[in-house]
């Protein structure tokens, strides 16, 4: 991949440009906030916090340096980051520091933070509205979606969690073995546009690697998620609803009808308990890595996590090649897809300080940075210029497997609309009933499934016992109730 420092001579240009607007700003003056750092009399340290790891970690250290160098220097600016493990780890990290508990760090002047972690600190009346530093031009510069998803209330204008990288989701594919499973049985990529496509091949390619071997009923899964929240929202947002959402008066609403539950539950539950799809890693990669499935929807970031190979055991391994598909749709849904990854929240502070701030994340996500950021982390830029493939594809063409990633994925969203969980107060709670409450039982009925098997029952006739209406109206009364109380 080619090193940012290596680009020196094209950021020089930009560089004394910079300079001449901040002398035309010091000889003619301007109060507005908009002006940014310029206007900084002393030396500026800020502090930034984020959960950043491998590749990702490395890129955003790489930028950080860049902008110390350069453009910091001028404006006497200097960025100090750090990486405070996994965002759960983060998040402790900055409530702690918010609240001030002993040994606790003192709060950064930036953090990565998800919606759930940014409005908890908000109520704590620490996050600035950054909104009002930037013109009307420069807020025109970035997709309108990713900025109003930086509200932490009804009101869209405001701006407190700033883009600065963003997700969608994507189908991998372990295509060394999808093409032997399409030359065995002429079953096409075409099959894999729809959920209901995904559950259909599912079966079939669990029925063909069974017929590979004596032994009945050791077919192998085809199929994992990652985020079944995801699957769950955006499912009945294509189906014509919206699972929650938010009223004027910034109470919440829940709609969850049964029918549309059971087309979720018949797409997942179903195809799980019979050993078509599968979930034992941590992730969906890992269980590509280790062959127990072929293909997973999961974040467009995740496309840098992808195995090169599948290990069977410590003796048999073989290499593997990814492939990229648009993430599957239900039949004549609507074309809605996904918005999220972590952006940045500016601390409440001192003035130069949230200046110097904003002054950097405006330079992060220019252009020719932000695209450097998403080859090397496989997440999407943020401007409208940056979200083109040409425009990537001549900055860098050495990293095509993320570059494969990255077209499909701005093709997503260019061609859907991105839809983002509303703020309020029991978000994160919600989400972990749509993350869990489907999945779990899912993996649960599988192992008794499985047990009997075991016994010698087959597994149709071990299927059968759970698959019915029965079970599915008792598991969707249960989590109804559940996500009722989140909301009241």
């Amino acid at each position: 991949m080619q090193k940012l420092g290596e680009k020196g001579k094209r950021m020089k240009k930009r560089y004394c440009a910079a300079i001449l607007a901040l002398m035309t700003l010091f000889i003619f003056g301007c109060g507005q906030k908009t002006d940014s750092a310029s206007e900084a009399k002393e030396p500026v340290t800020i502090t930034v916090w984020n959960y950043y790891s491998g590749s990702q970690q490395e890129a955003f250290n790489t930028l950080v340096s860049e902008f110390n160098k350069g453009k910091g220097k001028e404006l006497g600016i200097t960025v100090k980051a750090s990486s405070e493990g996994n965002a759960e780890e983060l998040e402790e990290n900055v409530i702690s520091a918010a609240k001030k508990e002993v040994g606790a760090k003192e709060i950064p002047n930036i953090f990565s933070a998800y919606a759930d972690t940014a409005y908890r600190i908000d109520q704590m009346g620490l996050v600035e509205d950054i909104s009002g530093y930037f013109t009307e031009e420069e807020k025109a510069e970035y997709i309108e979606s990713y900025l109003s998803a930086g509200s932490l209330s009804t009101n869209e204008k405001e701006l407190k969690i700033f883009p600065v990288a963003k997700a969608t989701e994507i189908f991998m594919l372990n295509r060394t073995d999808w093409d032997k499973f399409e030359k065995a049985t002429g079953i096409g990529l075409d099959a894999l546009e729809t959920i209901e496509g995904v559950t259909e091949t599912a079966e079939k390619y669990y029925e063909w690697t069974d017929s590979l071997t004596a032994r009945p009923d050791d077919g192998k899964a085809f199929f994992g998620r990652d985020a079944m929240a995801n699957y769950m929202l955006i499912g009945t947002r294509q189906l014509g609803t919206e699972l929650v959402s938010l009223k004027e008066d910034g109470s919440v609403a829940l709609d969850f009808p049964e029918d549309m539950a059971r087309k979720l539950w018949d797409n997942y539950y179903v195809p799980y308990i019979n050993g078509y799809f599968s979930a034992v890693g941590r992730f969906r990669s890992d269980d590509v890595k280790t062959g127990n499935v072929i293909c997973f929807v999961g974040s467009s970031a995740s496309s840098t996590f992808f195995p090169s190979e599948v290990i069977l055991s410590d003796e048999e391994s073989y290499p593997i090649e990814i492939g990229v598909l648009n993430s599957p749709k239900f039949a004549g849904g609507e074309d809605f897809a996904v918005q999220q990854g972590a952006g940045m929240v500016v601390v409440k502070g001192e003035e130069d300080k949230v200046r110097a701030s904003v002054e950097f994340l405006k330079w992060f996500t220019d252009t020719e940075q932000n695209i450097y950021f998403s080859q090397a982390s496989g997440y999407l830029p943020v401007k409208k210029e940056a979200n083109d493939i040409e425009v990537i594809k001549k900055e860098n063409e050495e990293n095509q497997s993320v570059t494969e990633s990255l077209e499909v994925s701005i093709n997503t969203v260019n061609n859907n609309t991105l839809y983002t969980v509303p703020v309020f107060e029991n978000a994160s709670g919600m989400r972990n009933i749509l993350e869990y409450s489907m999945s779990d039982k899912a993996a649960k009925d599988r192992s008794l499934v499985e047990e009997k098997m075991a016994e010698g029952i087959s597994r149709q006739d071990a299927v059968a016992e759970f698959d019915t209406d029965e079970n599915f109206h008792e598991w969707y009364i249960s989590v109804k109730k559940q996500l009722e109380s989140t909301i009241h």
